[in-house]
């Protein structure tokens, strides 16, 4: 999800994240996983999302760029 600039600082970033928390609990979800610009950590953070040092990440562009 994205709130385009105009309309940030408003609350409705935290409107959204509380209704997608609240659909994951509808349906029974385990866990909700974001991909945060650093501006929104603090909104996740404030809305019960801590970061995980379970989860991890491979990127391809990265890896394509390296040479063996």
């Amino acid at each position: 999800m994205y709130v385009v600039p105009d309309a940030r600082d408003r609350g409705l970033g935290g409107e959204l994240i509380e209704a997608v928390v609240a659909w994951a609990c509808e349906l029974g979800l385990e866990r909700v996983t974001v991909h945060s610009s650093d501006r929104a950590v603090g909104a996740y953070s404030r809305h019960g999302f801590e970061a995980s040092p379970r989860l991890l990440q491979w990127e391809a562009s990265r890896a394509w760029q390296e040479t063996p």
